[in-house]
This record gives C-alpha cells, sequence and structure tokens, in this order.
C-alpha cells in the first residue's frame, strides 16, 4: 500500500475512535458553556417526590415516567438541591442513565444541588456565622461523587439553595461558607479530580446576588461572585405580591379596565418586576467590574393558596395567570439568551403537609393528579403526552379542558387605592 494512503488510513481510523469514545465529541453530551441560555436546553426545577413526606422517595421507575414527560416537553437541563439526605438524587441520576442506554438519542443533564446548612439549622440555637460541618461536608462529598460517577450527565453544581439570604432565618450561611466550598469545587476541577468543564455556582435570592439591600455587599460576597463560573439568582415576583406589593396592584389608570385586561396588565408588572431584579443583579456586577453570565435558577408562580396568595389575599394564585407568567419568563430569558430553571415540573405536596391548599404544594405544571395545568394545555393538544403515563394515569388537561370553568376563579388584582 502507499506509504501516504496507510497514513491517511491510521489517522481516519484513530479520528473515527476518538470521536466516539470521548463523550465531549457526542450530541448526547454537551457542556455547561453549551446548554446554559441554549434555548434547545429548556430548564426545570425538579422534585419527584409525590406523597406528604419525602420519607417515601420516588423509585427508579417513577423518575424515568417524570423523565419522559419531561422530556416530552423538551425539557434538557434539570435541577436538583440535595445529594445524600435523601435518595432521590441517586435514583434520579441512575433513571437518566437507563434512559440514556436505552436510547442513546436521550438526553437529560443536571444542575446537581448540594444543601447547605448553618450550625443549629432548624432548631432552637441557630448560629449564621458557623456552618453545619458533617451535614455540608456530606452533601459536597456526595456532589464530587455524583460528578465523577456521571460526567455525562452532571454539568453544574450549585452550593446551596437560598442559603445566604437572610430571610431563610431557619439555616441561612454568610457567603464565606458558600465561597469555602466553591473554591473546594474549583480546586478538586484544577487537580483533574473533576471535569474542567463542570461549572460551579451558588443558586439564592437576587438580594444575595448584590442585587438588594447593601447589607449583602461584603468583600466575602465580592470574592464569591469573583469564584462561580455564573451567577443563578432566583425571582420571585409571586411572593411580593404580597410581601411588597406596590408592584401588584391595580393603579388607578387601570381602574376601570375590565378584569381580563387588569390581569393581562398586572402579569407584565410581575414580569418587568424580575426583569428589574436581574438588571439589579446585573448593575451590582457591572460596578465590580466581573462579567460573568447571570441565569435565572429559580422563579415560578403557584396556581392555589387558601392565605396570604389566593382570594382572601393578593389574588395571585390560579392556573391563567401561572401560564402567563411561565410565557412572559420563557419569552424574556430565551430572547435574552439566559437559562431559566422554572418552578417546577410537578406539584409537590411534601413542601406544606399541613395545608393541602398552600401554595408551596401547587408551583408545579402538571398536578398529582397527572393533569397538566393551563400552560401545557397546547401540548396536551399537540400530541405530546401520548402514551404516556404518570403513577398510571394519562397526561390530561385540568378542568377537563373547559377554560370557562378556569376563569371562574380568576380574580384581578386589588386596587392600589385599597389599604392592606
Amino acid at each position: 500500500m502507499n506509504p501516504k494512503v496507510l497514513l491517511l488510513s491510521w489517522c481516519l481510523l484513530i479520528t473515527f475512535t476518538f470521536s466516539c469514545s470521548s463523550p465531549q465529541q457526542t450530541a448526547t453530551s454537551k457542556t455547561a458553556a453549551e446548554i446554559l441560555g441554549n434555548p434547545d436546553y429548556l430548564a426545570f426545577s425538579f422534585g419527584g417526590y409525590r406523597h406528604s413526606s419525602r420519607d417515601t422517595v420516588p423509585t427508579v421507575s417513577q423518575l424515568k415516567e417524570d423523565l419522559a414527560i419531561l422530556a416530552a416537553m423538551d425539557i434538557k437541563l434539570i435541577r436538583t438541591y440535595n445529594t445524600q439526605q435523601f435518595q432521590e438524587t441517586a435514583n434520579l441520576l441512575q433513571a437518566i442513565r437507563e434512559l440514556k442506554t436505552e436510547n442513546p438519542a436521550f438526553e437529560m443533564y443536571v444542575m446537581l444541588g448540594a444543601w447547605i446548612d448553618c450550625a443549629g439549622a432548624w432548631s432552637g440555637e441557630v448560629n449564621h456565622e458557623e456552618e453545619s460541618l458533617e451535614n455540608n461536608t456530606a452533601e459536597v462529598d456526595a456532589a464530587v461523587a455524583f460528578a465523577k460517577e456521571y460526567p455525562d450527565i452532571v454539568k453544574i453544581i450549585a452550593v446551596g439553595n437560598e442559603a445566604m439570604v437572610h430571610w431563610a432565618a431557619s439555616y441561612f450561611v454568610r457567603p464565606k461558607i458558600i465561597l469555602k466550598w466553591v473554591n473546594y469545587l474549583q480546586e478538586r476541577k484544577q487537580s483533574g479530580e473533576l471535569p474542567g468543564d463542570l461549572w460551579i455556582t451558588s443558586s439564592d435570592n437576587f438580594a444575595s446576588w448584590g442585587g438588594g439591600d447593601a447589607s449583602y455587599h461584603t468583600a466575602d460576597l465580592v470574592a464569591l461572585i469573583k469564584a462561580v463560573d455564573y451567577v443563578s439568582m432566583h425571582t420571585y415576583p409571586f411572593h411580593d405580591t404580597h410581601y411588597n406589593p406596590a408592584f401588584w396592584k391595580v393603579p388607578a389608570a387601570e381602574g376601570s379596565l375590565p378584569d381580563s385586561a387588569k390581569v393581562a396588565a398586572a402579569m407584565l408588572r410581575a414580569r418587568d418586576y424580575a426583569i428589574a431584579q436581574y438588571q439589579a443583579v446585573a448593575d451590582f456586577l457591572d460596578s465590580l467590574g466581573v462579567k460573568k453570565p447571570i441565569h435565572i435558577g429559580e422563579t415560578g408562580w403557584a396556581s392555589m393558596d387558601s392565605n396570604l396568595y389566593g382570594p382572601t389575599g393578593s389574588h395571585a394564585t390560579d392556573e391563567y395567570k401561572a401560564k402567563l407568567y411561565y410565557d412572559y419568563m420563557r419569552e424574556w430569558t430565551n430572547a435574552a439568551g439566559m437559562s431559566c430553571f422554572y418552578f417546577e415540573a410537578f406539584d409537590e405536596r411534601w413542601k406544606d403537609p399541613t395545608s393541602t391548599a398552600g401554595s408551596e404544594n401547587h408551583f408545579g405544571l402538571i398536578n398529582l393528579q397527572g393533569e397538566a395545568k393551563y400552560a401545557l394545555w397546547d401540548l396536551v393538544d399537540a400530541g405530546v403526552f401520548k402514551g404516556l403515563t404518570r403513577g398510571g394515569k394519562p397526561i390530561t388537561k385540568s378542568y377537563q379542558g373547559d377554560k370557562a370553568a378556569l376563569m371562574t376563579e380568576v380574580l384581578p388584582p386589588p386596587l392600589a387605592s385599597e389599604k392592606d
């Protein structure tokens, strides 16, 4: 054989072998940099718990049901919250691996959350200056182990969930604790123990990232912003319909509008409120001369509440408003090149087990009866859930698809002239 032909053949063989064996080169192993901000890789916050306690952990089979539903919705990136305190994350990663084995074209990536607590968290002796070292070490160690075991799936590790915001009074820590663990993980990347393209962040309220009160603007926060690969910020106009409702109430100039127009205008104000919180964080980063991506680590809108946000409160909860918010946030973040980990895919009843109508139980876009809420009715119509079930139940429309019945529960926000 001609030596040049032989050399070319060997080169082609080596190139082909490398491209087949290297997960970086396949369609089913993207990097965090390729996924985040990519509208073809929509994100959701995920919890698959179906009972009133997390003691009943979703099985691998149940999680495969959930993943198939998410994949049908074109969701390819999900966020978790704990690593080792509960078995769900281990089961979830196994479920994704099994689905990838069954169908090599299946894509689902994970932003792996490591829960962080202060010393004495959830007790009468809370110490926000120190950490729960045993718990936090176990959480981060498990995150490292999962990232090493599933490098084709785990693309992001988030140290803490709303772990620095001061209203998380039962468990928050100072930024120095989050910084310690972020630096630890970055060092594991530098040493080669973790993949170099694994991104490290913390997922927290916009105020914790410098977008709110100046009391958060500490040297440790600045160091943390410089240490993370990107900023994962939370924004919840929903909660502020009660806690900071100035943006929500109907101004006098809109008082004579039909109720439907009042609702539409209020939901646009809610979107703009979220954008303003994002901009406040971006402005703080700019003031530091720091150029880092910012993505929405969590936002959502509950469809039911019996207290602060429902008919006797701010009138925020119903499926119609939840759809408007979901659509507006997807439109904004997709156009802006940001990921939005929408909270959340499925209702979870463990979050407020003493009140079935509590808002925390109703942030999902699919309820516990396997019904797609109004935000997803068009997907039901398109047949994307055909053949899929959750707990043996097919995915159908809430309200049996009767929009008129749904709209009877839609209340306009209170007028600005009304007293709280």
